[in-house]
């Protein structure tokens, strides 16, 4: 993608920055963004449990980036890479709810162990600045809308627990060590290059990829639950002004990141078709156990604190995100 945009202000070219789930769909792009305004050093690990090599092929060959093979399990590396930079963008993790249920001490010793290693080392190294990715799953069983970043529920799934053990973590840490780390809550964050193989697949990469060859779709439920979509150039430029914001109080916090706009599944089935243009209905099947019902950020805090305003909506991003899917089929 082209970052033209600034998200900061002043030069890169002094910083070093170190990227976790670099090979994954956010990490990647999170890299592309700094390469391409002229970062000093780019450190990208991954254990490619998830990321894909091919996602950083095209950064390799820069002279600022150096990408390593490495599991945020082990602290020993955690420490090694964080001991070489300034800033930290902690992507890494074992995404998805229906994983989480299928086998939930890979997605604890992932999130939960990998997440401590993480805040220790950067802690240890003195970085600048640590920015995480937490998640909208946070919020639970609790139904209200829209959703504001300090009425969470009982949390559905192993996923959910963990992502609110790394908040607990984040703020505990910026209580007793004065750390300077901040945690963004996505929603639903789509865009190029998301996973569209395995069975946890997000909905939107899925429904493009079965459309694109004649599949038939399934829908979870009634497809009458809402998301709100979040395209993948806004959560970049939350992670960037996260980085360099000026505004204290958001240390130890984490702000929701999302578009404040609610959509349903069917909505956006719909919306994908007539963007390929291929009219086939979907297939309804019963509803995935730990999904919430209806989601829909608050985006306040994240406007207040980051100066966060989502540049696409999700008409124009599920737009971009056809197109690279037509111009990358294999």
């Amino acid at each position: 993608m082209n970052y033209s945009k600034a998200f900061h202000t002043g030069s890169l070219d002094d910083y070093t920055f170190l990227v976790t789930g670099a090979a994954g769909f956010i990490g990647s792009h999170l890299v592309e963004y700094l390469l391409q305004h002229k970062a000093g050093k780019v450190i990208g690990i991954d254990n490619l449990s998830n990321g894909d090599e091919k996602n950083i092929a095209a950064f390799l060959c820069s002279e600022n980036f150096e990408f390593h093979k490495a599991d945020i399990t082990d602290f020993k590396d955690c420490l090694s890479f964080c001991k070489q930079v300034d800033f930290v963008l902690h992507q890494a993790a074992l995404g998805s709810v229906p994983r989480s249920i299928a086998n939930p001490l890979d997605t604890h010793a992932s999130n939960s162990t990998g997440f401590l290693n993480m805040l220790e080392a950067a802690r240890v190294s003195g970085i600048k600045r640590m920015v995480y990715a937490s998640s909208s799953s946070v919020y639970g069983d609790n139904s209200d809308l829209p959703k504001v970043e300090h009425k969470t529920g009982l949390p559905l799934s192993p996923y959910a627990v963990s992502k609110i053990t790394n908040e607990l973590y984040a703020h505990t840490y910026a209580q007793i060590h004065k750390m300077p780390v901040i945690g963004l809550r996505y929603f639903n964050i789509f865009g190029p290059r998301q996973n569209t193989k395995g069975p946890y697949a997000a909905a939107i990469p899925l429904f493009i990829e079965s459309l694109l060859n004649n599949h038939s779709c399934y829908i979870n439920g009634d497809g009458e639950q809402s998301r709100d979509f979040t395209f993948i150039e806004n959560a970049v430029q939350a992670n960037i002004k996260a980085l360099f914001t000026n505004k204290t109080e958001a240390f130890g916090k984490v702000v929701n990141i999302a578009c404040g706009q609610k959509i349903s599944v069917n909505q956006i089935y719909h919306k994908i078709s007539n963007a390929l243009q291929l009219k086939k209905e979907p297939i309804y099947r019963e509803e995935r156990i730990g999904d919430v019902r209806n989601s829909l950020a608050d985006i306040s805090n994240a406007k207040e604190w980051l100066n966060y305003i989502p540049g696409v909506l999700f008409e124009k991003g599920i737009e971009q995100t056809v197109e690279w899917f037509l111009e990358n089929r294999k």
